[in-house]
C-alpha cells in the first residue's frame, strides 16, 4: 500500500499563452520497501488554462475547474527532466481536451533529487552510490506517481481520483510498469514510441537496434556521400595520439568513439542533417586551422548530454533487466556487427542509443563514476518491471503510437508487447520517427486520440 506523498509547497503563476502553472514540491520515501532509508524530494509543474471570464466564477464553479481530470506526462530517458508546460508542443492541444496536466521530473532528474557525480559522492563510497542508484528505475518511479496521485486527488470525489498517463519513450516503459503493478490508479494510458520490449535483459534489444542504426547510417551517407571521407579524416585526427588527443570539458576527451556516438541523433526528425552540420564544421576547422575550434567541440558536447544527465548512462542498460545483469550489452553485441569497427574499410558507422564502457574514460562526469557503472553493469538482482499476467488481463484503455523506422525502440518488439497488453490499440506509421510527439505533434497526437475518441467500423 502506497501512502500519499507529502506536499511540501505549491506556488501558482501565469505565463504567456494563457497558461496557469503551479510548481509542486513533494516528499516521498527513497525506498518504499524500506522507509527508514529516508526521503527524497520530487518536483512537478501542473498546468491549467488561465481564462479571464466576464463574470467571476462561483466557489462551486471554481472548485469544479480545479478538479479537472489529471493527465500525468512521463518524459523519455532515463535521466531527463521535463520541459516546462509552455515549452511542450502538445500542451494546448491536451488542455483543449479537458485535462489538467502534470509534468513530473522523474526521481533523479531536474529538481527531483537530481543525480550528478557530486550529489552521488555525498552518499558515501562507490558501493553505497551503486546501491542508492538501484532506487531510480521504473519500479520506483511508478510508486512515486501513485504517491503523487493520491496527494493531488485527496479532495476529489472517488470517481475522479484515477488519472490518465502519457508516456514518451522511456516514459512509456514506466507507464507499462504502472499498468503491471498499480492499474487501480489509471483511467487510460497513451504511449508514444514507448511500448517496451518485454525482455529480461538488453541483448536482444541491441541485436535488433544495431541493424536499425546500420540502416540509418546508410541513409546518412546516401544523402551526404562527401561525408564518408570527412568522417574518416575527423576520426583519424581525433585518434592521432590515442584516445586523448582533444580535451573537452574539465577533464574529458573527444575520442574517436565518442565522436561517432553522434549517430544518436539519427533517430529523430532532422537528426541526419544536424550531424552533417557538425561534420561540415569540423572538417572546415581541420582544413582552415588544423585543429577543432571551441565552437565545434561545444557543438559536439551539446549533442551528447551524458555529462549533464548521467542517469542516462548509468541506468540505460539496467532499465531492461529483470533478474539478470546487463554486462555491457551494447559493447558485447557490437562485436557481431563488424561494420561498426573503427578499422572498417568502408564508411565509418556512427553508433546510436548505446552505452559503452569507454564513456567512463572520456566524459568528464562519467570518469568519476567508473566503479559505480561497473557495479551496476554486473548487478543481476534487478526486480521485475512488468507482470505479463496482469498485462494479459488488463482493463485500462491503452492507446499507443509505434513507428516502423524507430531507431531507439524496436518496432517488432513493440508490436509483440502491444499484443500482450489486453485491449491495447495501436497507431503505426513509417512516416514518423521516435520524437514524433514533438516534431510531428499534431499528426501523431490526433491519430492516437482518435483511437480513443472514434469507433472502429
Amino acid at each position: 500500500m502506497i501512502s500519499a506523498a507529502k506536499i511540501l509547497s505549491e506556488r501558482t503563476y501565469v505565463v504567456p499563452g494563457r497558461l496557469k502553472i503551479t510548481e509542486h514540491f513533494f516528499e516521498v520515501p527513497r525506498d518504499y520497501a524500506k522507509p527508514s532509508l529516508g526521503n527524497i524530494q520530487l518536483f512537478a509543474r501542473s498546468c491549467l488554462k488561465a481564462d479571464k471570464p466576464l463574470f467571476p466564477p462561483s466557489v462551486e464553479e471554481n472548485k469544479k475547474s480545479q478538479q479537472l481530470p489529471w493527465l500525468l506526462y512521463l518524459q523519455g530517458g532515463p535521466g531527463f527532466e521535463c520541459r516546462a508546460p509552455q515549452n511542450a508542443a502538445w500542451t494546448q492541444t491536451l488542455l483543449d481536451k479537458g485535462y489538467r496536466l502534470l509534468f513530473l521530473d522523474q526521481r533523479g532528474t531536474g529538481l527531483s533529487n537530481a543525480i550528478s557525480a557530486s550529489t552521488l559522492q555525498l552518499r558515501g563510497d562507490e558501493t553505497v552510490q551503486a546501491e542508492y542508484l538501484k532506487s531510480f528505475r521504473a519500479d520506483s518511479i511508478v510508486r512515486d506517481c501513485e504517491a503523487v496521485r493520491k496527494a493531488l486527488t485527496a479532495d476529489y470525489p472517488e470517481e475522479k481520483k484515477k488519472w490518465s498517463v502519457m508516456g514518451q519513450s522511456f516514459g512509456g516503459f514506466c507507464a507499462t510498469t504502472y499498468l503491471s503493478f498499480y492499474p487501480e490508479g489509471l483511467r487510460e494510458v497513451f504511449l508514444f514510441g514507448g511500448l517496451p520490449p518485454l525482455v529480461d535483459g538488453p541483448d536482444e534489444v541491441y541485436r535488433r537496434l544495431y541493424k536499425r542504426v546500420a540502416e540509418r547510417n546508410k541513409k546518412f551517407y546516401e544523402k551526404f556521400p562527401e561525408d564518408v571521407e570527412r568522417v574518416k579524416r575527423i576520426v583519424k585526427f581525433l585518434g592521432k595520439f590515442g584516445e586523448q588527443t582533444v580535451r573537452v570539458g574539465e577533464g574529458g576527451w573527444l575520442s574517436p568513439r565518442r565522436f561517432l556516438m553522434l549517430g544518436l541523433e539519427f533517430g529523430r526528425h532532422g537528426g541526419i542533417d544536424a550531424v552533417h552540420e557538425i561534420i561540415l564544421r569540423a572538417n572546415s576547422d581541420l582544413t582552415q586551422f588544423g585543429h577543432l575550434t571551441r565552437p565545434t567541440t561545444l557543438a559536439i558536447e551539446d549533442a551528447l548530454s551524458f555529462d549533464s544527465n548521467i542517469l542516462y548512462a548509468l541506468l540505460h542498460e539496467p532499465i531492461y533487466c529483470q533478474g539478470q545483469a546487463a554486462n555491457w550489452s551494447a559493447e558485447r553485441m557490437m562485436n557481431q556487427y563488424p561494420e561498426f569497427s573503427l578499422q572498417s574499410e568502408g564508411p565509418l558507422y556512427f553508433t546510436g542509443e548505446m552505452i559503452f564502457p569507454f564513456m567512463h574514460s572520456t566524459f568528464t562526469e562519467l570518469i568519476k563514476l567508473r566503479t559505480v557503472a561497473e557495479t551496476l553493469a554486473t548487478t543481476s538482482t534487478w526486480p521485475a518491471l512488468y507482470s505479463l499476467d496482469q498485462l494479459s488481463k488488463n482493463e485500462v484503455p491503452v492507446y499507443a503510437a509505434a513507428y516502423y523506422d524507430d531507431m531507439y525502440v524496436d518496432f517488432d518488439l513493440s508490436m509483440d508487447t502491444a499484443r500482450k497488453i489486453k485491449g491495447c490499440k495501436t497507431f503505426t506509421t513509417n512516416a514518423m520517427y521516435h520524437d514524433a510527439v514533438r516534431s510531428k505533434m499534431q499528426e501523431v497526437v490526433t491519430a492516437v486520440w482518435n483511437l480513443r475518441e472514434d469507433v472502429i467500423d
